[in-house]
């Protein structure tokens, strides 16, 4: 594997990044990206990207961290999958300045560039304003911003979930006014 000329594979990792608009603060795509690792192996002839050991990529608010992150690109060099595994991998992201961060997990996190489509896999678990679901196997398209939870059929679980698992918070009720005194 080469280890030269990674920038087409850092920008597709920006352009990746830019993506996610529903769960993304709009000034995130225009922040610098960080990765961090112990290797990286770049394959600018397969664009492929791997890198291993305790992964954190970091842009604005967004942060996606675990043991393994592979990015795959097509042969214009746009990114095509982005793939995190671990112990969980983890995802986070502020939606907006008056919103809390969402947070994700799931022994594998893939990102599909080309639908905007984030799936965690095994042990998947969102988190929102104090809401959670929880699954085998969640699917968020950001673009209609549908989410599908269910069986992770095809796939090995380590622990098999045959019914999603969701707890709502009850919506705040407004304060009625007080009359001046």
């Amino acid at each position: 594997m080469r280890f030269a000329n990674s920038l087409p594979l850092l920008f597709g990792l920006g352009i990746l990044l830019a993506g996610a608009p529903a769960w993304a603060l709009p000034t995130d795509r225009d922040q610098p990206i960080r990765v961090q690792a112990d290797s990286a192996e770049l394959d600018d002839a397969k664009g492929v990207a791997v890198y291993r050991g305790g992964v954190v990529i970091t842009q604005g608010t967004l942060k996606i961290t675990g043991d393994t992150v592979t990015i795959t690109q097509d042969a214009k060099g746009d990114i095509e999958v982005f793939t995190a595994v671990g112990t969980p991998a983890y995802y986070e992201q502020q939606p907006a300045a008056d919103k809390q961060v969402v947070k994700a997990y799931g022994l594998t996190i893939q990102y599909f560039a080309v639908n905007e489509r984030i799936v965690l896999i095994d042990q998947a678990k969102v988190v929102q304003e104090g809401n959670t679901f929880e699954g085998e196997k969640i699917v968020y398209d950001t673009q209609r911003q549908i989410v599908n939870a269910g069986r992770a059929t095809g796939s090995n679980v380590t622990k098999p979930r045959p019914r999603i698992d969701m707890v709502i918070q009850p919506r705040k009720k407004a304060e009625p006014e007080q009359p001046p005194q």
